[in-house]
């Protein structure tokens, strides 16, 4: 009988080979022989995971020194962004897209913030070369080509990491995923605690009382937390078993097959019932039916999938975690890759430099505490009567709703007032009377109505048949009024900036709260909101005289404000046939720039990778230089046009043809699934985007859709 970890192969010094050289700040190394690994002769990969599994738990027997250790699967993270995130949304108008990159580096983002490690670093693959597909060819082989748009983009999160001094690691020969096994299991046994985020389940293997796993499971925007306790519960193993489990059940994505006709239960079962996989296969006998005659024909199989599913956990790297350790970004240049990736939103900017270790020392001061709001949680019938005792006074209203594609509705309303308790309220439980006082009350010119972004408001209140006036202040209109040249008009920031307090937050659902006590926060944070607006209302009252835009607030903008909600409930009717048919059209544009781009050169390359490119353009070709940036000559749109009007090389033209056209791919790709139910587009116009005045569109974007080309003018005519 075989043994189930690989004895040395002699094939393994072929790999011996230099790497080329890596980018700044990245890692690599070579497939090797390290003294001890887990290429020696073993009995079972299960009673070596048993093994260390008892280090382990020896090496957490006392408790953490505050150092946490953060890793993360770049690869692994980057994919499910790519997947995540509509491509159409996220390209630059050199016709870059950057949906994997914007995914994984908000997830990062909230992360770091949420986590707060002490030390970091990503573990990248190199290729899908690696000792698992030289023991089984047939590793991996089932996957797709990966998307050209992808790779070029996974060498943009290389560059973002680099100047946030990020330490990454991409070893030749190993996979992500070992690097982060040896890592954890070094930081493990010297103190730290360590948290790996992936989306490999494989990692499951790892996790112990000092390393627990963040799986992504909604995307790359959730992240649920694996400790021993939360595998046991998910599977009914413990963590030095999983890979045991896996072996059994197989794992499609990496085209390891199962056994036929045993699913992850009878897997589980036959864990439990021997112990571990290596007692299973001392007792194979043993195991009775059909399941266990199946067991026996895929024996050999089996074994390879528990071979490859055991991660390595003592890779040859060039530091260990204690040399991990988090410092300040060069935000010069994490703000040069933001702007050239065309991130602008604030927010987004705003909590990855939130994450710089380097920003707290920044700081002038502790952020300001919030101001407490006596409220109450109105039952049916209870808001006629607060709307009677408070209702003639200027109100603060915010709400909750779920508006998409043209249609929602409100969930939940908190209304406050400078004098007396605030209140919240969910529309379904309003009594008869509530709702023909409430409805009455937001059609009264009379009584002023202080909102924030009130085009939002009036257009998901129309759904219920809520007319609103007396619409006296728009805290977000009122800030543009103010500054027209900042970056968030968020009701979170104005609450800091102008208010210098804290904007309540809601608690997030951790299943740490009582029955009942969720909503109670959740209601205690909205009231304070719905007083924050009132409070900004009054401060905007008096900032808006001082510029000479008080008139201009309510003569224009509260009008605009009134007529674009009106507009985006109506939405633009779309032909969605014609649209289709575009489509197909701009992508067999692209396939062909493809085909010509590669016949021109005479070989395939990745023409979504700034890099590859510069090597075909610059290297290969020997083209004019460009203009040299941090990361290589530019291949921007100018310098491409600049490169055509050079030289006779085809190439620069066909780059621009290929970016063109899948730029307008992109964009009818977009408008299709923007199409709602009713045949039309319910487009998001915004009044404080451009500081000229000019209004802005979102989801979709129609002010870029061309209209000086036959194309641009093709797609508007849908």
């Amino acid at each position: 009988m075989s043994p189930i970890l690989p004895r040395p192969r002699d094939r393994r010094p072929s790999l011996w080979t230099t790497p080329p050289a890596p980018p700044a700040g990245v890692w690599r190394g070579r497939l090797s022989v390290a003294r001890g690994r887990i290429w020696d002769v073993a009995q079972t990969a299960s009673k070596k995971t048993e093994s260390s599994a008892s280090s382990a738990s020896s090496a957490s027997s006392g408790s953490t020194d505050g150092r946490r250790l953060l890793l993360m699967d770049g690869h692994s993270l980057a994919y499910r962004a790519f997947f995540a995130l509509p491509a159409e949304n996220f390209s630059t108008t050199t016709g870059q897209q950057t949906n994997a990159v914007y995914g994984f580096t908000s997830m990062l983002s909230n992360t770091l913030r949420d986590e707060a490690p002490t030390h970091f670093a990503v573990a990248f693959d190199v290729s899908r070369k690696t000792w698992r597909s030289e023991e089984y060819e047939e590793y991996k082989a089932n996957r797709s080509k990966t998307p050209d748009e992808f790779r070029g983009q996974v060498e943009l999160i290389g560059e973002l990491l680099d100047a946030m001094r990020v330490k990454r690691f991409a070893i030749d020969g190993f996979e992500a995923d070992d690097v982060i096994a040896t890592l954890a299991t070094q930081a493990a046994a010297d103190g730290f605690e360590v948290l790996i985020v992936t989306g490999d389940r494989d990692a499951f293997q790892l996790v112990s009382d000092r390393v627990t796993v963040l799986y992504p499971t909604k995307g790359v925007s959730e992240l649920t937390r694996f400790t021993p306790e939360k595998v046991r519960e998910k599977y009914g193993l413990s963590p030095e078993q999983y890979p045991d489990f896996a072996a059994l059940r197989g794992d499609p994505s990496d085209n390891l097959p199962g056994i036929p006709g045993v699913g992850e239960k009878t897997a589980t079962k036959w864990i439990n019932q021997f112990g571990s996989f290596a007692e299973l296969v001392e007792r194979v006998e043993e195991v009775k039916g059909k399941a266990g005659q199946n067991l026996r024909d895929h024996l050999e199989s089996v074994k390879r999938n528990r071979r490859l599913t055991e991660m390595v956990r003592d890779v040859e790297l060039p530091c260990g975690p204690a040399e991990l350790e988090r410092v300040p970004y060069d935000q010069e240049a994490v703000r040069g890759i933001l702007d050239a990736l065309e991130f602008r939103h604030a927010n987004f900017r705003d909590r990855l430099f939130a994450a710089d270790p380097g920003a707290a020392a920044e700081q002038a001061a502790e952020p300001a505490a919030g101001v407490e709001v006596e409220g109450r949680v109105l039952e049916s019938g209870g808001l006629a009567v607060w709307l009677a005792e408070h209702g003639a006074s200027p109100l603060g209203l915010v709400c909750v709703d779920d508006w998409k594609l043209g249609a929602g509705r409100v969930q939940e309303i908190a209304l406050a007032s400078a004098a007396g308790p605030a209140c919240w309220f969910e529309p379904t439980g309003l009594s008869e009377q509530d709702e023909q006082e409430f409805a009455r009350w937001c059609a009264d010119a009379g009584r002023p109505k202080v909102l924030h972004n009130a085009k939002a408001v009036l257009r998901v209140f129309a759904e219920h048949g809520w007319s609103v006036a007396g619409v006296s202040m728009d805290t977000a209109l009122a800030a543009y009024l103010v500054q027209p040249g900042r970056r968030s008009f968020a009701l979170d920031a104005l609450t800091t900036e102008f208010l210098g307090r804290e904007l309540p937050q809601p608690a997030s659902a951790d299943g740490q709260l009582a029955l009942g006590a969720e909503e109670e926060a959740q209601a205690d944070a909205l009231m304070g909101q719905a007083r924050a607006v009132l409070d900004l209302g009054a401060a905007f009252n008096e900032r808006l005289p001082e510029v000479g835009a008080a008139e201009l607030l309510h003569d224009m903008e509260l009008p605009t404000s009134a007529l674009l909600a009106r507009m985006e409930r109506s939405g633009i009717a779309a032909d969605v046939e014609w649209l289709r048919s575009l489509e197909q059209q701009f992508a067999d544009a692209v396939q062909e720039a493809v085909r010509q781009a590669h016949a021109s050169v005479g070989h395939e390359f990745n023409l979504g990778s700034p890099k590859q490119l510069q090597e075909v353009l610059f290297g290969e070709l020997g083209l004019p230089k460009t203009k040299k940036t941090k990361t290589g000559y530019t291949t921007d749109a100018d310098a491409l046009a600049w490169l055509a009007a050079q030289t006779e090389h085809d190439l620069p033209v066909l780059m621009l043809r290929y970016r063109e056209q899948a730029k307008l791919r992109t964009t009818v790709e977009g408008l299709i699934k923007t199409v709602a139910e009713d045949g039309r587009i319910h487009t998001t116009f915004s009044q404080t985007v451009a500081a000229t005045g000019r209004l802005s569109s979102t989801d979709p974007n129609l002010q870029n859709v061309p209209v000086r080309t036959d194309e641009g003018r093709a797609i508007r005519r849908a």
